[in-house]
């Protein structure tokens, strides 16, 4: 299994000198299909062009061939690189996360129940020091420490889309194609 600690640690530079901000590191697929998801930012838009995705993607890729290169591959097994923009129904996967989208529902779930819920779904409130508040549907609102989520997620609403407007719409009813098929704003590649 690859070490998400190293990749992000590897990752991060390469996304922050095109002036994006690393939203997730993630390995999924099992051994069948194993893929290193990588999604990313533009701090201002909260979005990725397709034409981002490939710039990172290619960083990516010359970072952990020259890493294999010198004998320290960071993936030992052939894998799949994903690079996208979170899309509008995104993980929340940092503390500013929860701020930024406070009054939009999400679903947490938590790495250990509390009062008997190991699933919060509502609105997000907000953030005080590093504690995550949502108002729980049919239930209460619920504060929990950043540290008990164990994943978090945006919920597709009305509100939510009227909230989110993509950078362009150019080109959203095409396909391109490259190495990997493409679609929306992620470039896959074999490694």
């Amino acid at each position: 299994m690859a070490d998400i600690a190293l990749l992000t640690s590897i990752i991060e530079p390469e996304s922050q000198a095109l002036g994006f901000a690393l939203v997730r590191v993630k390995m999924y697929g099992g051994q069948s299909d194993p893929t290193l998801q990588v999604m990313a930012e533009r701090p201002d838009t909260r979005q990725l062009t397709i034409d981002d995705c490939a710039a990172l993607s290619r960083r990516i890729s010359d970072v952990f061939d020259q890493m294999e290169a010198e004998g320290r591959d960071p993936i030992d097994h052939a894998y799949r690189l994903e690079v996208s923009s979170p899309g509008i129904d995104r993980p929340l996967t940092r503390l500013q996360d929860f701020a930024d989208w406070a009054g939009h529902e999400a679903r947490i779930y938590l790495a250990e129940p509390i009062d008997n819920r190991k699933q919060l779904t509502g609105d997000l409130i907000g953030v005080e020091g590093d504690a995550v508040t949502i108002d729980v549907n049919k239930f209460k609102p619920m504060t929990v420490r950043f540290d008990q989520i164990a994943d978090a997620k945006l919920l597709m609403t009305d509100r939510l889309i009227a909230a989110t407007q993509p950078l362009s719409t150019e080109g959203a009813d095409e396909f391109f194609y490259q190495d990997a098929p493409e679609d929306g704003a992620t470039t896959e590649g074999q490694h």
